[in-house]
């Protein structure tokens, strides 16, 4: 297994699948083996805590013994922390990560209307990220959305965020060994040995 690897794809490509499967080995290849999950994802309404939770339902049940974490934003901090030879981390998502920076929720809704998101010096979390990223002495898989073949967005802060995301991705994979693109749950290997 290469020790990074960044999986992409678009919604529902089955990106998370790919990491799911690629867990499963891991922890079928070594009885010392540990996988943990890295959940970026934050609950703001309803239908996000039942898709949340059925994602932990379906986790549990396809990669059984894997475990989690939940942290929308500190992702360099995890990496330094749980990283080590046998534990292969898995982070879900990228792209949830960089909204939690760029576009984080505000905590009253009574605040909607005159919240302004700030990005927290994205470029200097990103740095500290890509930094424990190369750091890493454990496997590592990250998984992100490819949202930048679509339609070009009408917002600004719409397109900021695609431009954003696209950056991010194109430096998560320069410091990723193996780079794969999902599309109908088939993966296509961009960088690394089978590409």
């Amino acid at each position: 297994m290469p020790r990074t690897q960044l999986i992409l794809g678009g919604q529902k490509s089955g990106k998370s699948r790919r990491a799911e499967l690629l867990a499963r080995q891991w922890l079928q290849a070594d009885a010392g083996h540990q996988a943990v999950l890295v959940a970026t994802g934050q609950a703001w309404d309803a239908e996000m805590s039942e898709r949340i939770a059925r994602h932990r339902r379906d986790r549990a049940e396809r990669v059984p013994g894997m475990q989690t974490i939940e942290e929308p934003r500190e992702l360099a901090q995890v990496l330094a922390r749980h990283s080590s030879p046998q534990r292969l981390l898995v982070i879900d998502c990228l792209t949830l990560w960089l909204t939690n920076w760029l576009m984080p929720m505000p905590v009253q809704a009574e605040n909607l209307e005159s919240y302004q998101p700030k990005s927290h010096d994205w470029q200097a979390q990103l740095a500290l990220f890509l930094k424990a990223l190369d750091a890493a002495v454990g496997p590592v898989i990250l998984v992100g959305n490819e949202i930048g073949l679509g339609v070009i967005p009408m917002g600004r802060e719409a397109r900021a965020f695609v431009d954003a995301l696209g950056l991010l991705n194109q430096q998560a994979a320069a410091h990723c060994e193996s780079v794969t693109l999902m599309c109908a749950g088939l993966p296509l290997a961009l960088k690394g040995p089978q590409a």
